[in-house]
C-alpha cells in the first residue's frame, strides 16, 4: 500500500509543475498589464514599479524567479491589494470556499446516492424515469443559469411550500449564517447530484444482477440487508473514483457562484484578480486550486485502493 501511495504521489508532482508553467505563461500572454490603468503612470515611475516586481526582466527570467520563490513557499505580493500578500488573501478566502465546497459535496453525495439507489431499485418505473429526467436537467443546465433562477424564486419572489414561505438572502455572507449559505450550496451541488445519481443508478443495477446478490437473496436475506450490506459497497466503487473530479467540478463552479452571490471566497478573488491582471494573485489561486484537486484525487485513489485491493496490484 505504501508503494502504491508513493507512486500516486510522485505522479502528481509533474501535474502541478505543468499547471504552474502553463498558468504563468498564459497570464503573461494576456493583453494588458497590472499597471495599465486608465490614468497612465509617468515613464520613470512605471519603470521603477516594474523593476520592483521584476516585470522589467525577460519573461524566462521572471519564470525562474517565480519558481525559486514558490519553492520557498513565497507566493509573492498582490499587485492590486497592496496591504496584503497573496498568501494572506488566500488565507482569508480559503476557509470560506472550503466550507462552501464541503457542504455542497456532502449534499451532492448524500442526495445523489439516495436518488440513484432509489431509481435502480425501481428500474423502468416512473420513479426511475423521473430521477433520470431531473438528473439530465441538472447536468445540462450550467450554474450561471441555475443561480439567477433560484435567486429569483427563493430570494426575490419567495416560494410557498406547505404554507411556509421560503425567502432567502440573494447575496452576502453574513459571517457564514446558514440562510446565506443555502442558495450557493444548492447551486454548487445540483450538477454533482445529477451526475452521482446517474452513476450510482448504473452501478447499482449492474451489482444487483451479479451472482453473489442472487446467492444472498436465495439465503433468505431481506431486501434491505441485500442492498445495504452487500450491493451498496460494490456499487459505490465507481463513485469513489469520481470523487476527485466531483470536487474539481465544485471548486471550479465556485468561481462563478461566489461572484454571483457575493461570497468572500478565493473564487471571487480569482475573478477580480483576472480582471485586474493581478498576476501573482491569479497564480496563487490557481496553485491553491490545483493543489487541492491533486490532493483530493490522491485521497480518492487511496480510498479506492483500500476498497478494491486489485487496484494496488495494477
Amino acid at each position: 500500500m505504501i508503494g502504491y501511495a508513493l507512486k500516486r504521489f510522485l505522479g502528481a508532482l509533474p501535474t502541478l509543475f505543468i499547471i504552474v508553467t502553463v498558468a504563468f505563461f498564459m497570464m503573461r500572454a494576456a493583453p494588458g498589464g497590472p499597471f495599465d490603468a486608465a490614468r497612465k503612470l509617468p515613464p520613470e515611475i512605471e519603470r521603477n514599479v516594474k523593476a520592483a516586481y521584476n516585470l522589467d526582466k525577460p519573461l524566462i527570467v521572471q519564470y525562474g524567479i517565480y519558481l525559486e520563490r514558490l519553492a520557498q513557499g513565497d507566493l509573492g505580493p498582490s499587485f492590486k491589494n497592496k496591504d496584503f500578500t497573496v498568501a494572506q488573501l488566500i488565507g482569508i478566502g480559503l476557509p470560506v470556499s472550503v466550507r462552501l465546497g464541503l457542504l455542497a459535496m456532502a449534499l451532492a453525495v448524500s442526495l445523489g446516492v439516495s436518488l440513484g439507489v432509489w431509481a435502480a431499485l425501481r428500474q423502468n418505473q416512473w420513479q426511475d424515469y423521473s430521477v433520470m429526467t431531473v438528473a439530465m436537467f441538472g447536468i445540462t443546465v450550467p450554474t450561471f443559469v441555475t443561480a439567477p433562477l433560484l435567486t429569483l424564486l427563493f430570494g426575490v419572489y419567495g416560494v410557498h411550500i406547505f404554507g411556509l414561505e421560503f425567502n432567502l438572502p440573494v447575496g452576502g455572507w453574513n459571517g457564514g449564517a446558514w440562510r446565506n449559505m443555502v442558495l450557493p450550496v444548492v447551486v454548487l451541488s445540483l450538477p454533482q447530484i445529477a451526475i452521482i445519481a446517474r452513476l450510482t443508478r448504473g452501478s447499482m443495477i449492474e451489482v444487483l444482477r451479479s451472482n453473489y446478490i442472487r446467492t444472498a437473496r436465495a439465503k433468505g436475506l431481506s431486501a434491505n440487508a441485500v442492498v445495504l450490506r452487500h450491493a451498496l459497497r460494490a456499487a459505490l466503487l465507481p463513485l469513489v473514483s469520481y470523487l476527485g473530479p466531483a470536487v474539481a467540478g465544485i471548486l471550479t463552479g465556485s468561481l462563478i457562484v461566489e461572484e454571483i452571490f457575493g461570497v468572500p471566497g478565493i473564487g471571487r478573488y480569482f475573478i477580480q484578480a483576472a480582471l485586474n491582471r493581478d498576476y501573482t494573485l491569479v497564480m496563487g489561486v490557481v496553485i491553491c486550486y490545483a493543489a487541492l484537486i491533486v490532493l483530493l484525487n490522491f485521497i480518492a485513489d487511496m480510498i479506492y485502493g483500500l476498497l478494491d485491493p486489485r487496484v494496488r496490484l495494477s
